[in-house]
């Protein structure tokens, strides 16, 4: 009796200290959009498996990677949701860490597109979208990016601002279908700038285009697939296009940061954030288009997404490089040409 009781008192002193090492904490730097659900479909259950507990940080990416350099020495986040350029803008400072794969039992499962989005082995994409046109069917026809420039149709035209995420790749395939293809985009804002007068606006927030186009001030504009749920809620016939030139978009990754004491629990994290199930219900929730490619989706979902290996496959993505190094010369030209 007398051991059982000593034997009991002494797994009671030691269980506070047991929890306490058990809990381990993640932090985690992510975009503010969709919290709620994030929380719901990711967070909670990822925190339920693991027995750990989620911190999570959003803001900008401006504000977050300023973060990052600035607790360089001693990081206070463990794992970053970022955009693949800003992924190599991460890597170039030495913010962030390769990647062990071997680590991630879903990386197999992940489109081509999105293992490696720059070539270095610091990032793992878990979601993109495709940037093309959406378009009145019944005004007029697209078969390329440059018949936005038509006479017919340019007055009837937004065209995102170069400072907005749609800004660069879309000049990208406009000037892929004017034979302008340089890194610097002088030939298509140049196109622009000369019909800058009769381009409607040009536009800083998507969401001011459902409107536009309901109202027939505007019959065409590049948009991110994320943007097409609500063009097909107007009561106005609105396509998408499929150019010639094909479409473009973007990525946005998982980075580790460097010198993190948690990058196990972070790998794990990332595996969960890129397992099927997981994919699948963000994707049903129309919240991010999967790169998992064994994700299944409702025709209803499917169609409000950037979805299959076909899609996949055809994007023509501006190279992270490439974007860090001529976003300065893009707005000096952009300002010199088109202005604001």
């Amino acid at each position: 009796m007398k051991k059982a009781l000593i034997a009991s008192v002494a797994l009671a002193a030691l269980s506070p200290l047991s929890a306490a090492a058990a809990e381990r904490t993640l932090t985690i730097s992510v975009y503010a959009f969709a919290q709620d659900e994030f929380k719901a479909l990711v967070y909670e259950p990822f925190e339920a498996q693991c027995g750990c507990k989620l911190v999570v940080e959003t803001g900008n990416s401006v504000e977050r990677l300023a973060k990052m350099e600035a607790n360089k020495a001693s990081p206070v986040v463990d794992l970053a949701a970022v955009s693949m350029a800003d992924a190599l803008a991460a890597a170039r400072a030495g913010l962030i860490d390769k990647v062990d794969t071997s680590k991630l039992s879903n990386f197999a499962k992940l489109y081509d597109i999105a293992k490696d989005p720059n070539g270095d082995g610091m990032s793992v994409g878990y979601t993109f979208y495709a940037t093309s046109i959406a378009y009145r069917s019944d005004k007029m026809k697209i078969d390329s990016w440059a018949d936005l420039l038509k006479p017919e149709y340019v007055g009837h035209v937004a065209f995102p601002n170069v400072t907005t995420n749609q800004g660069p790749p879309a000049l990208y395939m406009l000037g892929l279908a004017l034979g302008k293809d340089t890194p610097d985009l002088k030939g298509p804002i140049e196109a622009l700038g000369e019909k800058k007068d009769d381009i409607v606006t040009f536009y800083e927030k998507s969401s001011q285009l459902v409107q536009l186009m309901q109202q027939e001030e505007i019959w065409a504009a590049p948009i991110g697939r994320f943007s097409w749920a609500g063009f097909t809620k107007l009561d106005v016939p609105v396509a998408w296009a499929t150019p010639k030139e094909g479409q473009t978009g973007g990525m946005n990754v998982l980075v580790l940061t460097k010198g993190s004491t948690n990058q196990d629990l972070a790998l794990q994290f990332m595996d969960f954030w890129l397992s099927t199930e997981t994919q699948t219900k963000l994707a049903e929730k129309l919240i991010d288009s999967p790169a998992n490619s064994e994700v299944k989706l409702s025709d209803a979902a499917a169609n409000n997404l950037t979805y299959g290996e076909q899609t996949a496959k055809s994007l023509k993505l501006i190279p992270s490089a490439i974007a860090l190094d001529n976003r300065a010369g893009w707005l000096k030209s952009w300002n010199e040409k088109v202005g604001q």
